[in-house]
C-alpha cells in the first residue's frame, strides 16, 4: 500500500487532503482495492475448482485476497504458497492477510516455535499480517483464559516482527462477554504490546455483541488495521446479506476509516441467499458507490 504521504504528494493534494472526509481519503489510497475473505466461498473451494473460483472473484473487481485454512498437508487447496501467490498475480490479485490456526499454540498443545512454517508461508505469499482468527472455547470462558492467550499471542506477536509481519486478532461476539467489568478483547488491547499485534475488527460481530464500533475506534485509536464488512439480515440477526440490505449503518462507521487505522477493507459473508457471485457483486458493488464515494 503506498504511503498516505507519498501518495498525496503524487497526485498533487497534499494541501486539499486537510479538508478530505476520513472515507474519502481512505478511498483514495486504496484506490478502492477491495478485500475478500476467502472462507465466504468455503463450500465451493471444496469442489477444488480452485483457479476457476479466482478467475470469478478477479471478475467481481476484487483486488485483495485474504486467505485461510493452510495447514502443512493441505497446503493453500493443494498448492505451495508461492505457487498460489503467482496464480493470484495472473489475475490481478494480491494477497497482503491471511488467517492461521493459531488454537494448539494458544492452549500450550504444541509449542509456539512451531508455528514458524505459517510464518514461512506468509511470506512466500508476500502477506503482511498474520491472523488469528478466534482462540479455543476452553480459553473463552473467563479472564485467565484470555490472559493465557495473551501471552502467547505477544509470544507469536514477536515472532512476526522478527519477520517483518505483523500479527493480528480477528474477533467474533464472545470476546464481548462481561467478566466482572471486563471482557476478553479489553485484555488483549491493553495486556499485549500494541507493537506486537494489530486487530482485524470483524464489524457484524461487534454489532452482534451489542457494542458500537465506533465506540472502539475512539477508545482505541489506531489499533484496528483491517476490517471484515458484512451486513445484518434484519429479520434475523444470526445470518448475513449483502452490504447496503442489511440492519448496520455502514456509511456512519465508515466515517471513522482514519481514526481506525484501517489499511484493509475486507468483505466475508458467511451464509448466502443467492448465488455468491451475485450476492459479492452486489456488496461491492454498494460499497463501491456509496461508501468509497
Amino acid at each position: 500500500m503506498i504511503p498516505r504521504r507519498t501518495f498525496l504528494k503524487q497526485t498533487g493534494l497534499v494541501v486539499a487532503a486537510t479538508t478530505l472526509t476520513p472515507s474519502f481519503v481512505f478511498a483514495a489510497e486504496q484506490d478502492k482495492a477491495l478485500g475478500l475473505q476467502l472462507y465466504s466461498l468455503r463450500n465451493l473451494l471444496k469442489k477444488k475448482d480452485l483457479e476457476n473460483i479466482i478467475s470469478k472473484i478477479s471478475q467481481l473487481g476484487i483486488k485483495e485476497i485474504e486467505t485461510y485454512g493452510y495447514s502443512r498437508e493441505d497446503l493453500f487447496w493443494g498448492h505451495e504458497a508461492r505457487e498460489f501467490k503467482h496464480m493470484l498475480s495472473d489475475y490481478g490479485l494480491n494477497s497482503p492477510s491471511g488467517h492461521y490456526s493459531g488454537g494448539d499454540y494458544l492452549t500450550g498443545e504444541k509449542n509456539v516455535s512451531d508455528f514458524k512454517y505459517i510464518l514461512d508461508a506468509a511470506n512466500d505469499m508476500d502477506q503482511k499480517y498474520v491472523i488469528i482468527p478466534s482462540i479455543p472455547g476452553s480459553l473463552q470462558k473467563s479472564t485467565d483464559g484470555f490472559k493465557q492467550s495473551a501471552e502467547k499471542l505477544s509470544q507469536i506477536g514477536e515472532m512476526c516482527r522478527n519477520q517483518e509481519l505483523k500479527l493480528a486478532y480477528h474477533n467474533h461476539a464472545f470476546e464481548f462477554k462481561d467478566f466482572n467489568g471486563k471482557n476478553g478483547m479489553e485484555i488483549f488491547l491493553t495486556e499485549i504490546d500494541k507493537d506486537l499485534i494489530d486487530f482485524e475488527l470483524d464489524i457484524y460481530w461487534v454489532v452482534r455483541a451489542g457494542i458500537d464500533p465506533i465506540s472502539l475506534f475512539k477508545k482505541y485509536p489506531g489499533r484496528f488495521k483491517l476490517w471484515h464488512i458484512k451486513d445484518m439480515m434484519k429479520i434475523d440477526e444470526s445470518l448475513n446479506t449483502e452490504i447496503g440490505a442489511g440492519s448496520i449503518d455502514y456509511k456512519e462507521i465508515m466515517a471513522y476509516t482514519q481514526t481506525s487505522g484501517l489499511e484493509h477493507l475486507i468483505i466475508e459473508q458467511e451464509n448466502f441467499e443467492m448465488d455468491p457471485f451475485k450476492s459479492l457483486s452486489k456488496s461491492y458493488t454498494y460499497i463501491q458507490n456509496n461508501l468509497l464515494k
